[in-house]
């Protein structure tokens, strides 16, 4: 079936107003943090390469797109060498790639400078790995950036992808972008350069920020509850907001998604190990439970739960470690919002009250912060289990460095006696910082006196001399998304 090019020249004047002389209609003024590597990849790109923003759905990628557009057209690019569409749309999708692009040259004849084309869902593009290598490599005159929900974009056709475009991993909302989006007038926290400079600071700067962090947590708790979708943010009710992600996120991605990109036909045993992995948000995944209480094959329950990371829902941390060891280990799963098991389970507001599940979605929002902000720079994250059975939730690998978090997310303070794993980890690895989140916003500052194992050799005792420093999550999250750093241990606030 063709498509006449009269009709796909009325559907790409309706995705591109500024054809017409018009602004771009509801546009927010808020930017997300990825907005500026996106505008240096458009306007003086570090290399010739195109740029792919990798997401879930409804988290801001068509958004970043018009903003992009928005900012070129303001910088003084010809309307007429800028392109919008988005692969979804049918007619589209039928056309194809190469009859868009005519059909935009067909209505707007080129003007003086570089193109830009700003491709919506390319996974839909047919053969898009093989389409974007010639344009890289062939149309020098073309500024490309694309989004895809799926991760077979990122994944597949590697070897034709190897410096053809850059990669722009993107989460749901920081904690800090929330706020943003909400407009809320908060008072200002101090500003970090590094999670390191708190170890510099005197008893007042501890006061001061605990002080004015006051009226962030219930902000925060409210930010678990609705999570960090842009859509979901902004709605009236905690309830209305987690019948959005139920119904418009989830079910789009289990039920359209896996069945359009990846021919799943089981849709109910994929629904099942879904629902399972949020009943085990933020923990070790028993393949053999897993696979008992759904009565589906071990292979059948794997594939699902690749699918379910290609797409963005969950991601998988495996044992610190390497070789055959971590091969056989088992993955910590972590779903890709805070707010996503108490959406998809029905339980509103009930997790504030239930001391456990508050503390997984906490953890669950701590990991996502530390891996949005540290993705583009490698790191890799793992957890961590001693001889012992002790643990360590999350542990960054930063220019060879191993900097472990905790995360203790009750209204006790915490001591050294429930941080064990911690501990035990940073002797026997020599490390020289660790970070504990915890909750109460007394509960922060620099822990003093702790224990030296007995079965640590004197040597190891003088050499291995570990700082920790405790931090409540609130804060934690507010300082990984206040700016985007380049490189360094994990770090928050302006450079």
């Amino acid at each position: 079936m063709r498509v006449s090019k009269e009709e796909l020249v009325a559907v790409l004047a309706q995705f591109n107003p500024w054809w017409r002389g018009e602004a771009i209609a509801d546009l927010p003024k808020w930017r997300r943090a990825a907005f500026r590597e996106l505008h240096v990849w458009m306007t003086a790109p570090p290399a010739p390469r195109a740029v792919m923003l990798s997401g879930a759905r409804q988290i801001g990628k068509t958004t970043l797109m018009l903003q992009a557009a928005d900012a070129l057209l303001r910088a003084g690019v010809p309307a007429a060498n800028i392109l919008y569409a988005t692969f979804d749309h049918p007619i589209l999708k039928l056309a194809g790639s190469d009859a868009v692009i005519d059909a935009w040259r067909e209505r707007e004849p080129r003007a003086e400078g570089p193109e830009y084309q700003l491709l919506d869902e390319a996974q839909f593009i047919r053969d898009w790995g093989t389409w974007v290598k010639h344009q890289v490599d062939f149309r020098k005159d073309r500024r490309i950036a694309f989004t895809g929900s799926a991760m077979p974009l990122v994944e597949a056709d590697q070897e034709s992808g190897v410096g053809r475009w850059h990669t722009i991993r993107l989460t749901t909302l920081s904690f800090y972008e929330y706020l943003q989006i909400k407009r809320l007038q908060l008072p200002d926290l101090p500003r970090l350069r590094s999670l390191r400079d708190l170890f510099d600071w005197a008893p007042a700067d501890f006061y001061r920020a605990t002080d004015l962090g006051r009226d962030y947590v219930g902000h925060f708790h409210e930010y678990l509850l609705r999570g960090g979708f842009p859509q979901t943010a902004q709605v009236d009710s905690v309830t209305q907001a987690q019948r959005l992600l139920r119904e418009d996120i989830i079910d789009k991605v289990l039920k359209r998604d896996m069945t359009a990109l990846f021919g799943v036909r089981r849709v109910l045993d994929l629904e099942h190990t879904f629902l399972y992995l949020c009943l085990h948000d933020g923990g070790l995944l028993d393949m053999v439970d897993l696979c008992s209480n759904l009565e589906v094959k071990r292979p059948t329950a794997q594939h699902f739960i690749e699918l379910l990371e290609a797409t963005h829902l969950i991601y998988r941390l495996p044992p610190y470690g390497y070789g055959k060891d971590v091969l056989r280990a088992r993955f910590k799963i972590y779903l890709a919002d805070a707010a996503i098991a108490p959406a998809v389970m029905l339980k509103g507001k009930a997790i504030l009250e239930d001391a456990a599940a508050l503390g997984v979605a906490t953890e669950t929002a701590v990991f996502k912060h530390l891996f949005a902000r540290y993705y583009a720079q490698n790191v890799r994250f793992s957890y961590w289990r001693g001889k012992r059975e002790h643990e360590v939730d999350l542990v960054a690998e930063v220019g060879g460095e191993l900097i472990p978090f905790e995360v203790k997310y009750r209204a006790q303070h915490t001591g050294a006696r429930e941080l064990k794993g911690l501990i035990e980890l940073c002797q026997a690895k020599r490390i020289a910082r660790g970070y504990v989140v915890t909750k109460s916003l007394d509960d922060f500052g620099p822990m003093q006196g702790l224990p030296v194992s007995a079965t640590e050799s004197a040597q190891a005792a003088t050499t291995a001399v570990t700082q920790i420093m405790r931090i409540p999550a609130p804060l934690l999250c507010y300082w990984m998304g206040a700016t985007k750093l380049p490189t360094g241990e994990p770090s928050g606030g302006a450079a």
